[in-house]
């Protein structure tokens, strides 16, 4: 809240901060700064203070009963026709004014007051009417109630009070919100009805009904639903000597007719009436009452106040909270946007106010007032129980409850654009390393068992996993080992399908043997610093494999650098089926020849090239070997898709359109980018590479079958020998699934199914076995694809107050999304004919969107750009006001550094001890104590278990702390702050999902 300096004061209104009123016996003035940690004076506690504490206690753990409150600003204004009652502003979160001329509302802005308006409304709430619980079926009788109810030394006169209640149940003009079609109905119809006519006659009296512009308001559509409305009624008269002030609430909503907008239930009604002033006082003293309503913590105090005490000291509480702007400081007409994320109301319950911890620096003490993002204690899926395959069943037990609905909360429209977006990306994925596996194994392994191996494995990993939203693929650091132990068995003429189904079994073996032993516990040491490791690998291997590919097309398909198009009339080809020999096909160039020189003597007409070379034919000609340009176009799509995708994502949040429209086009964008390239490729009729998919279920090597029998080629050592290199798959597999397991069952994500990670380890372990028997690629949870999963299916609230995001709800949590993922890749191998129509560099696009997005959305990428920055011109992140830019820096390389030293790992000979350096990655985590304070870890990562088990029976508080990608909202000592981010996820590591 922001006041700025007040106007003269209201001589009618009679209202000086110069002589205080006396207060009843019982309000204490100190009571709301002693509630909320602010008094230098010794007070008690008020008793709404407790009540309002406790309340906002309760919504913190999801208790959401409290109906919000719609606040309408009535005005009495002078017309022609005499006294009108107009609708001059209304709130929920914000506020909206009528603009001048009555068209159109203002855009939701942030309230800003005078302050002096605030003290003459305490002065009203303090010498008014006030009727609490108050029971009266209509408003005419709660008027009277009003009217009839003053003490003897303010008693109206019987003719002033029946002028007041017939002024008060006259109708007033709303200002209904019109959709579009109703606009340019009105457009159409307005030359032909001459002067609009008004919907309300001044002087009329109050509809008992609800009026048909209220019930087809579009306004409706934005109040939450259960909301209830608050009337405030503020203006001047000429027949009264002084103000005339009354503050009601109804025991239950009541719908009062025609006097507000939309046809709601209303609870509160504030009154203003008083002789007439040269200031806009009553209009500034409505709009207080109406900000300070729209104050979360008022209201709970309007709603559960007993006496007008109680009334003052949530105010004074309001009051406490101000932020003052000096005069001519500012422009006071400047309306100040709504911002995009807001601290929870919790925060100023708490005994220490938020700026009351020391921001020192380097501190171990300094560490134990900031636990960082971290947990005190881990969470329930990774608490060890102290027996075999405890974990194990703990897992079944907290997620079979909620099999059944696994299918049924999959019954949403949403989950169709999910299922073709992410098939979309697992094919790409199965075509993308199908083919590198292949060109890495001689065809040992290649498309076709990429798409069955994806099919089987990501169905049955959907089916009884503990985290059906992880979607399993190949994935860099696979096909890394892959490739070596190809090479490997090649070097030493070894089977390698044989080798490798013995390395399977092992790992398989082990990975029981860490479930049962509950070795996922040790997932709770994987803070932010491996996390954004391994995420912003992985991305860099998507962008850099579409890269990959897309610049291999220059070789495929060369750019014709010597056409000349004045040469035309030069270039021609014909087929030659009666003199063999060297053709000029062979040529590489576009040679200009004598058109005389290049005539066969016998040229069949109507044949193709196919039917020509069929026949035994030869091609001759300068222009035989011509190339369209291919590989431009190819790149064209390929940066088109990618753009269409990053915009189409984007229209979330922009301006154009009803939000339902961009919710649409934001759910299908892949899908509309897909379609548009595939469009403009097949409009220029040019032969770009198309997607290939097999369609006969034979093995890609014929020498190889679809049963890997473990003996008979190798050595019988070989079984022995392959539990080494299976120790370094272990690591692998379980640091890849491990660590995307954990990305996804972040807290911000609130999902409220629970997590597995000891059932999705042993589902990936056994699923191990039966791949390497089959001769199938190996599957682990993919970061970049899952994390899109989860972006896809993440539910929002389906009405939002003007000026307010979205809230995010949660993610959709079914099984049946993935299941029909897996289920079309298996049936894609029948669906070549359709399917080969959906360009390479399409689905390229999309791989490259992907990547991005999962590399932007990491606090890494923001602090990489701070390097690039100057210091003037870097954003306020939380981190940087509590760490030095030197120690930010310092941390920023040491990651690009780990980063650097993996990606040569896997990129050369020495990639077979690339698992042992992600495992690394948490031991170089602990040795950065030696070099950060404990302090400047819990801002830039979390704090490992052994520091905050530490800290804690130090008996240092805990704090906790909300991020919109990486900048914290809040620093509340004891308190957990949640806000509503439009493009991410607000929470502990909420950078590590995408946008």
């Amino acid at each position: 809240m922001t006041a700025h300096k007040p106007g003269a004061a209201s001589v009618a209104l009679q209202m000086t901060d110069t002589h205080p009123l006396p207060r009843s016996e019982g309000c204490n003035p100190e009571a709301p700064y002693q509630a909320f940690g602010c008094s230098i004076f010794p007070s008690s506690m008020a008793p709404v203070a407790k009540q309002v504490s406790a309340a906002l206690q309760m919504e913190e753990m999801g208790d959401t009963s409290r109906p919000l409150l719609f606040i309408q600003l009535n005005q009495l204004l002078s017309t022609p026709a005499g006294l009108e009652w107009r609708e001059t502003a209304r709130w929920i979160k914000f506020e909206e004014k009528v603009e001048d001329g009555g068209e159109r509302w203002s855009a939701p802005h942030i309230p800003v007051l005078p302050l002096h308006s605030l003290f003459q409304l305490r002065t009203c709430l303090q010498e008014g009417k006030m009727l609490l619980d108050l029971e009266a079926p209509t408003f005419k009788e709660i008027i009277d109630k009003v009217l009839s109810g003053q003490p003897e030394e303010t008693e109206l006169q019987p003719e002033l009070r029946e002028r007041l209640a017939d002024l008060l149940l006259r109708q007033p003009r709303h200002q209904p919100t019109k959709s579009l079609l109703w606009l340019i109905h009105e457009l159409i119809l307005s030359p032909c009805r001459g002067k609009a006519k008004s919907w309300s006659e001044p002087g009329a009296q109050l509809s008992k009904t609800p009026l048909k512009e209220q019930l087809r308001n579009q306004f409706k559509k934005k109040v939450p639903p259960g909301a209830e409305v608050a009337h405030v009624v503020v203006g001047e008269v000429e027949f009264l000597e002084k103000p005339f002030t009354a503050f009601i609430r109804l025991r239950q909503g009541v719908g009062l007719g025609s006097l507000a907008e939309v046809a709601l239930p209303s609870r509160f009604l504030f009154i203003l009436l008083g002789p007439q002033t040269k200031v806009k006082a009553y209009h500034e003293v409505g709009r207080a009452m109406a900000t300070l309503l729209m104050d979360e913590l008022f209201q709970r105090v309007a709603q559960q106040a007993e006496h007008r005490e109680d009334l003052i000291a949530g105010m004074e509480a309001f009051l406490d909270e101000l932020t003052v702007l000096p005069p001519r400081k500012w422009d006071p007409s400047t309306r100040i946007p709504p911002p995009s994320c807001l601290p929870s109301p919790y925060r100023r319950t708490t005994v220490h106010p938020p700026d009351w911890q020391s921001h020192s620096n380097g501190d171990m003490a300094a560490a134990g007032d900031r636990t960082g993002l971290g947990d005190l204690c881990p969470r329930e899926e990774l608490e060890r129980t102290g027996r075999l395959f405890g974990g194990l069943l703990q897992d079944i037990r907290r997620k079979a409850p909620w099999y059944g609905s696994d299918f049924t909360d999959a019954l949403h429209p949403q989950c169709l654009s999910a299922v073709l977006y992410i098939y979309l990306a697992t094919v790409t994925n199965a075509i993308t390393f199908g083919g590198m596996l292949g060109d890495a194994t001689a065809n040992m392994q290649g498309v076709l068992e990429s798409f069955l191996g994806t099919a089987f494995a990501g169905s049955i990993f959907c089916l009884f996993s503990g985290q059906p939203l992880t979607i399993l693929s190949s994935t860099g650091p696979v096909l890394v080992f892959e490739r070596l132990l190809f090479s490997f068995s090649r070097d030493h003429s070894l089977d390698y399908l044989e080798f490798r189904l013995w390395i399977g079994l092992w790992v398989a073996f082990f990975g029981v043997v860490l479930v049962a032993t509950e070795a996922s516990h040790l997932v709770q040491y994987f803070t932010r610093f491996t996390e954004e490791g391994f995420c912003a690998l992985i991305s860099l291997i998507f962008i850099y494999d579409s890269l990959k590919k897309m610049l291999s097309l220059a070789d495929a398909f060369p750019i014709n650098w010597q056409y000349r198009l004045d040469n035309v009339t030069f270039y021609s080809c014909v087929c030659n089926l009666s003199i063999p020999g060297h053709s000029s096909a062979r040529n590489d160039t576009l040679t200009p020849l004598p058109l005389a020189h290049q005539q066969p003597p016998a040229v069949p007409a109507g044949l193709s090239r196919t039917q020509c070379l069929g026949q035994g034919g030869h091609l001759l000609g300068t222009s035989c070997q011509y190339v369209p340009d291919v590989t431009l176009v190819s790149f064209l799509l390929f940066g088109g898709t990618f753009l269409s995708c990053t915009v189409l994502k984007h229209f979330r949040s922009s301006r154009y359109f009803p939000v339902g429209v961009r919710k649409l086009v934001s759910d299908f964008a892949v899908i509309l980018a897909i379609l548009t390239s595939c469009t403009v490729d097949t409009a220029l009729g040019l032969e770009t590479p198309k997607l290939l998919v097999p369609s006969e279920l034979k093995p890609t090597n014929p020498a190889r079958g679809w049963i890997i029998f473990p003996f008979g080629a190798n050595p019988w050592w070989v079984c022995l020998v392959s539990a080494v290199p299976a120790v370094l798959v272990t690591i692998l597999i379980f640091m890849d699934q491990q660590i995307t397991a954990i990305i996804l069952n972040r807290r911000e994500y609130k999902l409220q199914k629970g997590a597995g990670f000891h059932l999705d380890l042993l589902c990936v372990s056994l699923l191990m076995a039966i791949t390497s028997a089959t001769g199938l690629p190996w599957y682990v949870s993919t970061t970049v694809i899952s994390l899109a999963h989860m972006e896809s299916l993440r539910k929002e609230s389906a009405s939002s107050a003007p000026g307010e995001y979205p809230k995010f709800l949660g993610i959709r949590e079914q099984r049946l999304t993935g299941l029909a993922v897996f289920t079309l890749t298996g049936v894609s191998i029948f669906m070549a004919p359709i399917l080969k129509y959906i360009p390479m560099p399409v689905l390229y696009g999309v791989f490259l969107h992907m990547g991005v997005e999962a590399l932007n959305s990491i606090q890494l990428t923001d602090r990489v750009r701070l390097l690039l920055m100057p210091a003037k011109h870097q954003p306020d992140l939380a981190y940087l006001r509590h760490v030095p830019l030197r120690r930010v820096h310092l941390f920023t390389i040491i990651q690009l550094l780990c980063l650097a030293l993996l990606w040569v790992l896997k990129s050369t000979v020495a990639a077979i001890i690339f698992p042992v350096m992600l495992l690394a990655l948490v031991g170089i985590r602990k040795g950065l104590e030696r070099i950060f304070s404990l302090h400047d870890l819990s801002w830039l990562d979390s704090l490992l278990p052994e520091s905050t088990r530490k800290e804690a029976k130090r008996g240092q508080p805990r704090e906790q702390e909300e991020e919109s990608n990486g900048e914290e909202v809040g620093d509340v000592l004891g308190t957990t702050l949640f806000c509503s981010c439009p493009r991410r996820f607000c929470g502990v590591g909420a950078e590590l999902g995408p946008s």
